[in-house]
């Protein structure tokens, strides 16, 4: 589908004259290096933001990976106390006159070292609710993966707008030229005696117009490097000469069931849907054995005695088992919370699979729509242009009015609009196409 017109115009993109106002550095960028500094570690903010979104799911694992750790604690402790016996129900009457048993015992001290430590042996939700974590962690890298694919797609649609932005500075500078050139020729003819005062006025005013739509088109340029720089995170005081032409970019079609294939296979965002499903079903599977009883172990060594130095050793160990039976109805709201979350992530998973079979459905069509409006707007071009050189013959020979150049001029300038426009939405569809099949990071391959 590529023509030689649209390889020469592609050719005219890429190495462009800078027609920016700026005083900063002129960076040559090419796409692979726009997307690859988009992702890097300093690049968008997006992808700088998922990546703490990973961290933050790979700490959640490691939380839910200690419920199934020992747990040691250490405790030193001196103390000097005081108790009032008969608080405790201590109360003791010795018949023997002049006798009374003190209330009151102290002050003494008490010094305790100790080590303890609890160990899981069975506790099965505590199993699942790490199986969900982990699950959970590795949709988190996924997701980062999708944002990885998004913020390259969004460069890259950035990169293909300045291009676009410099083809139309470009066409605004030629038809400045040819506005110069036919109101030279009217001033000469008008001097010789063959042309009239309005056939200046209206080249005039040709060219004016024609000034102003180039002043127009490089201030969108600037506009449209600002926000690629933006994109990339790269200096906004950069002046930017584009050098990869939109023809390098992969993206051919393909039947409609190769395209689905490959998008389950390749993107991201898909395999993340189908990780959080799986840890929803993990979590549901957590609560609803929290029924079953868990076991753990438990064990605590130390000294304990008035002093450091008359101390004796102390220990405690043995078997816990705990037998969930009444929780005011918690685990049942826990259950149904879990249940409702699975529910709504199987939701998304079809909504998704849905919404990957309509983008390669959009793509492949709008791939398709634009080449024929590539196609045309070939031939409008080559057909305009043929009527403007005869215009310019007929005017130059005396036989045709100024008026005639100017309205296949005006002509000329929709069609070279008309070609712009159709190449960029080829483009575009191709990198649509790239998106829905998960390839769009082939760019910066």
């Amino acid at each position: 589908m590529r023509t030689p017109v649209f390889k020469i115009f592609i050719y005219a993109l890429a190495v462009p004259p800078l027609l920016t106002a700026q005083s900063g550095p002129i960076l040559e960028l090419s796409l692979k290096q726009a997307i690859e500094a988009a992702l890097s570690p300093e690049g968008n903010a997006r992808v700088r933001l998922a990546q703490q979104a990973v961290q933050q799911a790979s700490s959640r694992t490691a939380q839910a990976r200690a419920a199934l750790l020992p747990n040691l604690d250490g405790s030193v402790s001196q103390q000097n106390q005081t108790r009032n016996l008969a608080a405790f129900g201590i109360r003791i009457n010795i018949p023997l006159p002049g006798f009374q048993f003190p209330t009151l015992a102290g002050p003494f001290n008490v010094f305790d070292v100790r080590a303890s430590a609890t160990q899981t042996v069975f506790d099965f939700p505590a199993i699942r609710r790490l199986q969900s974590a982990r699950t959970a962690a590795s949709a988190a890298t996924q997701e980062q993966d999708a944002v990885r694919d998004e913020v390259a797609r969004q460069v890259a649609l950035l990169y293909l707008a300045a291009l676009r932005a410099q083809a139309r500075v470009d066409a605004a500078q030629a038809d400045v030229d040819l506005a110069q050139s036919l109101a030279a020729l009217a001033a000469n003819q008008k001097a010789a005696g063959t042309g009239t005062g309005i056939e200046v006025t209206r080249a005039a005013v040709q060219l004016a117009q024609a000034r102003q739509q180039l002043l127009i088109a490089r201030n969108d340029l600037r506009q449209s490097h600002l926000e690629l720089l933006r994109a990339a995170g790269l200096p906004l005081e950069a002046s930017l000469r584009l050098t990869t032409s939109m023809d390098e970019l992969p993206g051919e079609p393909l039947p409609l069931d190769k395209a689905i294939e490959a998008a389950l296979a390749n993107r991201p965002d898909w395999k993340a849907q189908q990780a959080k499903q799986r840890s929803a079903e993990l979590a549901y599977s957590a609560v609803k054995f929290e029924r079953l009883p868990s076991l753990a172990g438990f064990a605590d060594y130390g000294s304990i005695g008035s002093s450091i130095h008359n101390a004796i050793p102390t220990r405690t160990y043995g078997l816990a088992m705990r037998v969930p039976a009444f929780d005011g109805g918690r685990r049942d709201a826990r259950r149904s919370e879990s249940l409702a979350q699975l529910e709504m992530e199987r939701i998304r998973t079809a909504d998704l699979r849905r919404q990957i079979e309509l983008e390669i459905r959009l793509a492949l069509d709008d791939l398709e729509s634009a080449a024929e409006q590539v196609k045309v707007a070939r031939e409008g071009l080559a057909q305009v242009q043929a009527e403007l050189e005869q215009a310019e013959r007929r005017y130059k020979a005396g036989v045709a009015t100024s008026l005639e150049v100017t309205d296949a001029q005006t002509r000329l300038a929709r069609a070279r609009e008309n070609q712009i426009a159709a190449l960029f939405l080829y483009n575009r569809a191709r990198l649509d196409l790239l998106q829905a099949t998960g390839r769009i990071r082939e760019l910066a391959n």
